[in-house]
């Protein structure tokens, strides 16, 4: 199972994890969690109940993480494992958790290395809920839940609708997938931050101006910049809604999406959300143009070869136009996309729309701008300050850009 996480990155690189697999046939997805943990930079204890090995081997998790897996409570080599595990962990993972697994630590049982190792923790504490939709939904798995989250302080991620094991149909207690758990994981490690609870408006990808049924003018972007930072967003806590148009990404987690296809139907979304944002980042590539009129039937070919003249009109500026709808005292990121004099037309752009701050880079790099994992830009502050910042992946970018708009909301502190 591929979770598209390859590079060492923020914030999972450098970090502790202890992720506890409990028995449960999503014990697997647990393997897929540790490799990604790992590939992102993270050291990762495994530690296995008794039930977990009735579904996945110790030996899958060293294989993925490279580090023993952990099983026993009592051993010779060391036998405080538990609160080593647990001073040392940044946070702890259990994932899948059994209904019975989490009765046991609303109790406050020792009866197993991961048990006792939440006790010993003061590391936060993430729960993936795992099993049949009954048992889910009974009151006392809610009650216990409930004990954890609010007199324990531990965060419940999931669980989700989907397929449950064999002959259970689809349901409510479905583990959530690997990807989304990683995000979860790191939004506990960054949380909390001055975005939380905060409410942050994105936009991203093309948008599509139709000339008939079949054809439309767009642009090159993948939206992967402004995916990449609304993701980034969520982790630091934030409410985030992202505007995007026609892209072939994945839906984000935990983000608020709506698509749009045309300038227009992007200028009425943003204009219906932006009042409430108190940070909003323009990274969509937005048509400048659209067709004066759409024709309602395929245009034919002309048997004489002659040129075809499309009548065209300005679309809005998304970002320009909805200047008087931001509310007061908010943080608005520009971003800009050129193929000549960069720093000239940026610095225009940063004034013409009064962003906080802009993000500018070359269509004309083959690794960078469009419909690429990477990305080189330079970002661009009033009174006349540059920061270069080298190529990198585009999720890598997203953390720069987050990075600043956190300096400006401590600045406004």
């Amino acid at each position: 199972m591929s979770t598209g996480f390859l590079n060492p990155r923020q914030p999972w690189k450098g970090r502790r994890i202890v992720l506890g697999v409990t028995g449960s046939i999503a014990a697997y997805k647990a393997v897929a969690i540790a490799r990604s943990l790992t590939s992102l930079g993270a050291e990762v204890d495994a530690v296995l109940t008794d039930g977990a090995r009735h579904f996945v081997a110790p030996l899958s998790f060293e294989g993925v993480t490279g580090r023993r897996s952990l099983t026993d409570l009592f051993s010779v080599e060391n036998s405080a494992l538990h609160i080593n595990l647990g001073s040392e962990a940044d946070v702890v993972c259990v994932a899948p958790a059994t209904a019975d697994f989490i009765s046991r630590a609303s109790q406050g049982r020792a009866n197993d290395l991961l048990s006792t190792t939440l006790l010993a923790t003061r590391a936060p504490v993430l729960i993936c809920p795992a099993m049949n939709t009954n048992m889910y939904t009974h009151p006392q798995t809610q009650e216990n839940l409930k004990h954890l989250t609010d007199h324990l302080s531990y965060r419940v991620a999931g669980p989700g609708v989907g397929p449950l094991a064999y002959g259970e149909n689809q349901g409510l207690g479905r583990m959530l997938n690997p990807e989304e758990i990683i995000e979860e994981i790191g939004r506990v490690l960054v949380s909390p931050s001055l975005l939380t609870n905060k409410v942050v408006l994105v936009t991203a990808g093309p948008t599509e101006e139709s000339i008939d049924p079949v054809r439309f003018i767009s642009n090159r972007s993948s939206g992967r910049m402004g995916f990449a930072i609304a993701q980034a967003a969520y982790r630091l806590g934030a409410s985030v809604r992202l505007i995007s148009g026609p892209v072939t990404l994945p839906d984000p987690y935990g983000i608020d999406l709506v698509k749009v296809n045309t300038a227009q139907e992007m200028l009425a979304s943003v204009s219906e959300y932006l009042p409430k944002a108190d940070v909003s980042i323009f990274a969509a590539a937005v048509s400048d143009y659209r067709p004066r009129s759409v024709n309602d039937k395929k245009i034919k070919r002309s048997k004489e070869n002659t040129a075809y003249a499309l009548d065209l009109i300005e679309n809005p500026d998304v970002s320009l136009d909805t200047l008087g709808d931001r509310k007061e005292n908010s943080i608005t990121v520009g971003f800009a996309l050129e193929t000549e004099s960069i720093l000239e037309n940026a610095k225009k752009k940063l004034k013409r729309k009064q962003f906080d701050f802009l993000v500018a880079n070359s269509a004309a790099e083959v690794d960078a701008g469009f419909d690429v994992e990477t990305n080189r830009v330079i970002l661009l502050f009033p009174g006349g300050r540059c920061e270069e910042v080298p190529l990198m992946t585009k999720h890598e970018v997203s953390e720069v850009v987050l990075s600043h708009i956190l300096q400006l909301l401590e600045n406004r502190l």
